[in-house]
């Protein structure tokens, strides 16, 4: 059984990896990092469960700056 992370969880790897939360409005975070071309934006609050896509985006964007 594959349990969805937290949003908090994806914030924290965000933060992990170097990124800087620039924008909070409501539940939607605004995620940038000098190596990402634009930005990301984490919605949902802290204690959600993490969409499926949104785990997508975070792995593409750690593949993306490791480059």
């Amino acid at each position: 059984l594959n349990l969805p992370r937290k949003i908090r969880e994806l914030n924290a790897e965000y933060r992990r990896v170097g990124a800087m939360i620039e924008a909070v409005r409501g539940s939607h975070r605004k995620i940038r990092h000098p190596k990402y071309p634009g930005c990301v934006i984490v919605s949902g609050r802290s204690g959600e469960d993490a969409k499926r896509y949104q785990e997508k985006d975070l792995r593409t964007f750690i593949e993306l700056i490791k480059k």
